[in-house]
């Protein structure tokens, strides 16, 4: 038997573990998946521009997601289909995961790139797309629901996912995002 591998792609304020990553994770751990976690190295910052250079677009960072990502994939024994899961900076690997067939799960995608949004229309793979309608820079729900069937919208919920009010709110909103990563996982992915 093939073994199963998810790679943990992050966003750019903060590290693998962070709790949507960390809940996506856990449900492709509790589906037999060797959890793969990527930190962002490399020098710079990932959310500013490389040292000594000008403000970078993040359409230019995808090199960069894609240097860090491409080892960790190609190191991996016995699965020619690794799940990604990734968040916001995360997600700029969507075009090395449409040229490589792989499913995602993408937390808070970044829809307003346009190579993102260009590889998202030609992969076949299947992805879960998750944002919040109060993620305005980032998230367009009618545009992630021409890309994929797998769709999960969270009505007032900002990048980060989290939704006015008690935090009560948000840690239900964390929950919703769990259960949609596990009924992705055990219908388009591994069923």
């Amino acid at each position: 038997m093939m073994e199963r591998n998810a790679v943990v792609l992050p966003g750019g304020r903060y590290g693998p573990y962070a709790p949507l990553l960390m809940f996506s994770a856990a449900a492709a751990q509790a589906r037999s998946a060797r959890i793969h976690p990527l930190s962002w190295g490399g020098g710079w910052d990932p959310n500013g521009p490389p040292p000594g250079t000008p403000h970078v677009p993040l359409a230019d960072r995808i090199p960069w997601v894609r240097d860090h990502a491409t080892p960790v994939l190609d190191g991996l024994p016995d699965d020619p289909r690794p799940l990604l899961i990734g968040k916001s900076l995360g997600t700029l690997a969507a075009p090395l995961a449409a040229d490589r067939d792989l499913p995602a799960v993408w937390l808070t995608p970044l829809l307003h790139v346009e190579p993102v949004v260009a590889a998202l229309r030609r992969g076949a793979a299947p992805v879960l797309l998750v944002g919040g309608t109060a993620d305005l820079q980032h998230w367009d729900g009618a545009l992630a629901r021409t890309l994929s069937p797998y769709v999960l919208e969270i009505p007032e919920a900002d990048h980060g996912m989290h939704v006015p009010g008690p935090l009560a709110r948000s840690a239900e909103v964390l929950g919703r995002v769990a259960t949609a990563v596990e009924e992705f996982l055990d219908t388009a992915v591994w069923p």
